[in-house]
């Protein structure tokens, strides 16, 4: 009877050794407990009976990890138009004649009214080598561009030099008065 008496009490030893590991590795695993105790420090433990042996608690289980965000959608390409060299020019730097000829000077900008349309020209006129120079706004109709494959041909303008000189200069910030094709001054409306 001794040997079946031995027997139960080291199953039970074992049951609660192994009960008592699990409890600790899930309560590591929690951060409740630190990873390891001085035996100074250690709690004490009731003692355990022979005769009785408790259940284990039963040992949650991990949370899942969550499901990755799914990766967002790539935007979709821009729209883009491709314009063959031999139909587009650029403009700005480029040189501007009178109808008879005479240098007007060089496009150093564009203005554009609100809905994006082009409305004049700025041309860098007079002086020389931009010394005495003065900026005016001409009309977008008064010029005359050159078919695209002629590259070094110049741009034309619609009025006399004599005229765009009596022409008040464009200043930034300023309300605008352009020049129009005809030679006449007219404020540049922007709605």
């Amino acid at each position: 009877m001794r040997t079946s008496h031995a027997t139960a009490v080291g199953a039970a030893i074992l049951i609660v050794a192994v009960s008592l590991s699990a409890a600790i590795n899930v309560a590591r695993s929690q951060k409740a407990l630190p990873q390891k105790t001085s035996p100074q420090h250690a709690a004490p433990q009731p003692p355990q009976s022979a005769d009785k042996v408790e259940p284990a608690a039963p040992v949650p289980a991990p949370a899942p990890a969550p499901a990755p965000a799914p990766a967002p959608a790539p935007p979709p390409p821009a729209a883009a138009t491709i314009l063959p060299s031999h139909e587009v020019q650029t403009i700005l730097g480029r040189e501007v004649l009178s109808a008879n000829g005479e240098n007007m000077g060089r496009i150093v900008d564009v203005l554009v009214d609100r809905s994006g349309e082009v409305r004049a020209a700025i041309i860098d006129f007079g002086g020389f080598l931009g010394v005495g120079s003065r900026k005016i706004a001409v009309e977008w109709s008064a010029l005359h561009f050159p078919p695209p494959a002629q590259a070094d041909a110049k741009i034309r303008l619609e009025l006399t030099r004599d005229q765009v000189k009596a022409a008040p200069e464009f200043q930034d910030g300023k309300p605008v008065v352009v020049l129009g094709a005809l030679g006449k001054l007219e404020p540049l409306p922007f709605q």
